[in-house]
């Protein structure tokens, strides 16, 4: 059963006029206004003794009893004492950067050793916070920064920053062939038509929109700095398969392992045995939800994909 806890407040009187759910997001603002939606239809929330919906108009000055629940989800996933490479940790937030093959959240096939398993090992007040603080995701083999909100009020604060599209994620991807320029990638994203457990560039799908500008250039390669404006699954897989050059090592969207004619047998053996997209989230810059600081983080290429850079540097330069 989720935890509960009952909360009272006045409902400022210049908030007069506003709809309910605006009203209580201003009130409760350790809560996303879509929780505090839901609990409105589910009859938590009683506004003078009355229940009421989540578009209706308050006067000011209502007392108001909400009847707040965690989230159960969270409470089913055991703690695992899993390393974990914190780069950047206080009381509302914490900034990981993880390894490739780590899974984000626990799902059929992934129940154990997830980085949600290791958070509420190292923290274990997350078990109150939904995903306990994960505010967004990266791919089990891609590395790199995520933020965690250690807080109800943190955890609402990332989420409309997301939302709003003011995070900003750097990403290096190494690429195949030549990359003349940088450029933006626009395509809707969605389901694809026929492998329904991949993604494409479809009609109907949502809007998603990429860019990337050259970071170093080889004869066959190109390592390119990514930014997002949208966070679609998979999108910069997808959207650098659309443009013809797929990240090296990706299963699902690269093809088949290509290696280009005259390599050495060392990049040759390199080229095939790198078995993860080399994709990696090199820089990640939001708004502190306490401070209201700009604040921003950098972690370099893991060793892996580090060295295979090098080896194009070395063997096939531009």
């Amino acid at each position: 059963m989720p935890n509960t806890e009952t909360l009272s407040a006045t409902i400022p009187d210049e908030l007069a006029g506003a709809r309910l759910d605006q009203a209580l997001a201003q009130v409760f603002p350790q809560y996303s206004r879509s929780r505090l939606t839901q609990w409105i239809r589910e009859g938590k929330v009683m506004v003078d003794g009355q229940a009421m919906k989540p578009k209706e108009a308050v006067a000011g000055g209502e007392r108001v009893r909400l009847v707040a629940e965690s989230m159960p989800a969270v409470e089913a996933v055991a703690a695992e004492p899993i390393p974990l490479d914190i780069v950047y940790e206080d009381d509302a937030l914490l900034v990981l950067n993880k390894p490739a093959g780590l899974v984000t959240h626990p799902a059929a096939g992934n129940w154990a050793g997830t980085l949600q398993n290791a958070l509420l090992h190292h923290a274990p007040e997350l078990a109150g916070v939904p995903r306990a603080g994960i505010v967004h995701r990266l791919d089990k083999e891609t590395s790199g920064l995520l933020v965690v909100a250690r807080t109800l009020t943190a955890h609402k604060s990332l989420v409309e920053q997301l939302q709003a599209r003011t995070v900003s994620r750097q990403y290096l991807a190494l690429v195949h062939g030549p990359v003349v320029a940088g450029g933006t990638v626009e395509g809707n994203i969605g389901r694809h038509p026929v492998d329904r457990k991949r993604m494409a560039v479809v009609a109907g799908g949502k809007p998603a929109v990429t860019h990337y500008r050259v970071e170093a250039r080889f004869a066959h390669h190109t390592l390119l700095r990514v930014s997002l404006e949208t966070g679609r699954t998979h999108q910069i897989r997808v959207h650098m398969a659309h443009i013809q050059h797929p990240i090296v090592g990706d299963p699902v969207y690269g093809g088949r392992a290509r290696v280009p004619a005259g390599a050495s047998e060392t990049l040759q053996a390199a080229l095939r045995g790198f078995r993860r997209q080399a994709l990696h989230a090199t820089r990640l810059e939001l708004e502190h939800p306490v401070t209201g600081e700009l604040v921003a983080w950098e972690a370099p290429m893991p060793a892996d994909m580090q060295a295979l850079v090098d080896l194009l540097a070395t063997e096939t330069p531009a």
